[in-house]
């Protein structure tokens, strides 16, 4: 008998339901949909310099293990985006996909019940449930776009996506955000290298052919325009941090010739605070400091922030606090409201100059 030729090492194969199935379970309505489409337009004039004030903040949990600690949080974080809207566009963390770098849980999509049994339609329904009540209370979502699946299922509830540090160099990456319709952002590698976030904002604004995913759930052939809407988000890596003044020109530098005229946005977390929450505010307070002295090219900071402060360990079946991140280590929510007062009035000075 000859030996076994394909499949060798597979399961099972389980057919998911189709993109335009689960929209139409979980559908889009028009209050959301006015929401993500002001937000985009609103990111897009900051990255273009039709607004040269305000500064994107895209906030929130490392990770979403649990949905009503996320409601929770985005019920907060919208009275802050009332009383900063002038200033500030914020954007809650809803990330439902974790890039390990050998195993762990995947995030919510991978392994929704968080005990292994990776049911990834379930996992896929209750992601889009969830965007579809974080944007209902008037919060903007932003997430990371890490299988080139899934934006197939929730893209139309994101206002911003990231390409992650460790996928910028991807091909499979550059090409999906060729077609993406939100502004997106690209981490600089590991490393701490920003030649991948360049190389990535490059191809990406061009037009890209590739296979995909159709509406239907058919193997399909993705053709794009390319995507006028990037940007780098500088991480450190490396062994060091990458948010000052210097490293801000030099990226800017980097990507002078694409036309983006605000293209710099500073990850305060990750290797630019040695993976240390208590960091953040520092990282966050020399970045506002290059704002006020006129860095034209700083459009935004990224914070990671839950509830609580600090992280767990996840185990299976074991109860978690509530609150409190699984995945990296956050600031609380009482640093959180005081350091976006302090970028909104950051802001609110320098425009009275």
């Amino acid at each position: 008998m000859r030996q076994k030729i394909e499949n060798l090492n597979l399961l099972e194969v389980t057919p998911l339901v189709p993109p335009r199935a689960v929209k139409s379970k979980l559908p889009l309505n028009e209050a959301v949909a006015e929401l993500v489409l002001r937000t985009r337009g609103e990111i897009r004039d900051v990255l273009h310099g039709r607004d040269a004030e305000r500064l994107v903040v895209v906030v929130g949990p490392c990770s979403i293990h649990d949905p009503e600690a996320a409601r929770d949080y985005a019920r907060r974080l919208r009275r802050v985006i009332d009383a900063t809207r002038d200033e500030l566009v914020v954007l809650m963390r809803t990330y439902f996909e974790k890039p390990r770098t050998t195993v762990g849980w995947k995030g919510l999509i991978n392994d929704p019940r968080l005990d292994g049994s990776c049911d990834i339609a379930a996992g896929i329904e209750l992601a889009r449930a969830t965007l579809l009540e974080i944007n209902a209370l008037g919060v903007p979502c932003a997430s990371e776009a890490l299988d080139p699946v899934t934006p197939d299922y929730i893209a139309d509830l994101l206002s911003w996506a990231s390409i992650g540090a460790r996928t910028a160099e991807s091909q499979t990456h550059r090409q999906m955000a060729s077609g993406l319709s939100m502004p997106i952002g690209f981490k600089n590698g590991t490393d701490g290298s920003v030649d991948a976030a360049k190389n990535a904002m490059i191809s990406s604004g061009h037009p890209h052919s590739f296979l995909g995913v159709s509406p239907d759930g058919a193997a399909a052939v993705i053709k794009t325009t390319g995507n006028p809407d990037r940007h780098i988000v500088l991480r450190g890596g490396g062994g060091r941090p990458n948010y000052r003044h210097d490293d801000v020109e030099r990226a800017a530098r980097l990507v002078a010739d694409e036309g983006i005229a605000r293209p710099i946005m500073v990850d305060c977390s990750h290797a630019n605070s040695g993976r240390d929450p208590a960091r953040q505010g520092e990282v966050c307070r020399d970045v506002l400091a290059q704002v006020r002295a006129g860095e034209r090219a700083i459009m935004g900071l990224m914070l990671e922030s839950n509830l609580a402060p600090g992280k767990q360990t996840w185990k299976p079946d074991v109860e978690l606090e509530y609150g409190v991140s699984i995945t990296d280590a956050c600031i609380g929510w009482e640093e959180t409201e005081a350091l976006l007062g302090e970028i909104a009035r950051t802001v609110a000075a320098k425009r009275a100059t």
